[in-house]
């Protein structure tokens, strides 16, 4: 079995998203929210079909771990009851579309979260998303899209979530959102600082020492990690902590979402077999053809098929470390004899 552990919804239906506009516009303008629209099974269906399960197929996957886009949570736009309203329709959204294709997609949840305020919506967005099958959350570390007000994710801010995820056994995949700012390309730039902040964080840090069991998956191939690990294992020795397997990395899992075969190869020779899922991110950051190579630079399997590894290490890539670190998803795949 292979599952994808990064897939957004990207292609949502055009209400979705344009109700999103009138919200944040209605919000602008001091005046009530439009109600949701009607949006159809049939038009849910044909977003799903003619992208992610049509890609899916063509590239031999099974399942995609499957959130709201990414790009779309836009954390700093509004204020926290704007970011609960927008959250909820997300969600309720990936549920429809795991309701359509149980046996495709199952769901992570977005968090209403605004930099400097409590974090107790997230907390009762989380219980709900649980409550309709989801697997885990997306926790963004910089909701204020680029300005990084909030603390690192190491300071007691954060320790709600993290008991609840303890309480719920979910794990979190770190990831930002949209930039506010012309400095940071929203893709390019804001994700890749992030994925490569939020790892300097917990080296600086001991947040494993207070939650061992925590899980966080750092999307796009960790970021810069891989590529300086020298840089971050001498800088956790000049920090007096202990060496990265041991401080970080039971508890810290990166994704494939690297989209050429050297930065696969470098991922797989730095980091160990047990802490890489796989993850395309398909119809997301990257959709184009790699004019080298004639395939989709998001077609991430390729990069993986044409490594060298046991059957038994491909399976753990593939799908043993997905459903390790989602034990939900683990149980839900049991529960249908897989």
């Amino acid at each position: 079995m292979i599952i994808d552990c990064h897939g957004h919804y990207t292609t949502a239906p055009a209400p979705h998203n344009e109700w999103r506009e009138s919200q944040l516009q209605a919000f602008l303008d001091g005046a009530a929210a439009p109600a949701y629209p009607s949006i159809s099974d049939d038009e849910i269906v044909e977003t799903i079909e003619l992208n992610q399960l049509r890609l899916l197929r063509e590239r031999g996957a099974d399942m995609t771990i499957f959130s709201p886009r990414a790009s779309a949570m836009a954390h700093h736009e509004g204020d926290l009851a704007v970011g609960v309203a927008w959250a909820q329709a997300c969600n309720d959204l990936i549920a429809r579309v795991v309701g359509l294709f149980p046996d495709t997609f199952i769901g992570v949840a977005q968090l209403p979260q605004t930099a400097g305020e409590p974090l107790d919506a997230a907390l009762a967005e989380m219980r709900r998303c649980v409550d309709l099958g989801f697997v885990g959350i997306n926790l963004n570390p910089d909701p204020s899209g680029g300005r990084w007000s909030s603390p690192p994710l190491t300071d007691r801010y954060w320790y709600p979530v993290y008991e609840a995820m303890a309480e719920l056994d979910l794990p979190a995949m770190i990831h930002v959102s949209a930039s506010c700012t012309p400095v940071f390309h929203a893709t390019g730039a804001h994700y890749i600082n992030a994925d490569t902040t939020a790892f300097m964080q917990l080296i600086q840090g001991d947040l494993f020492a207070d939650f061992p069991e925590l899980r966080l998956v750092i999307p796009h191939g960790g970021g810069a990690v891989p590529y300086h690990w020298g840089r971050y294992r001498g800088l956790a020795d000049m920090l007096k902590k202990p060496s990265l397997d041991t401080h970080v990395m039971k508890n810290v899992f990166f994704d494939t979402c690297v989209y050429h075969q050297p930065g696969i190869d470098l991922l797989f020779e730095v980091i160990d077999v047990d802490n890489i899922l796989f993850g395309s991110e398909m119809v997301g950051a990257v959709r184009g053809i790699d004019p080298t190579t004639g395939h989709y630079f998001d077609d991430t399997k390729r990069y993986v098929d044409a490594l060298d590894l046991t059957d038994a290490q491909r399976e753990q890539v593939y799908s043993g470390n997905a459903r390790r670190v989602y034990p939900r998803l683990d149980a839900s795949l049991k529960a249908k004899g897989l």
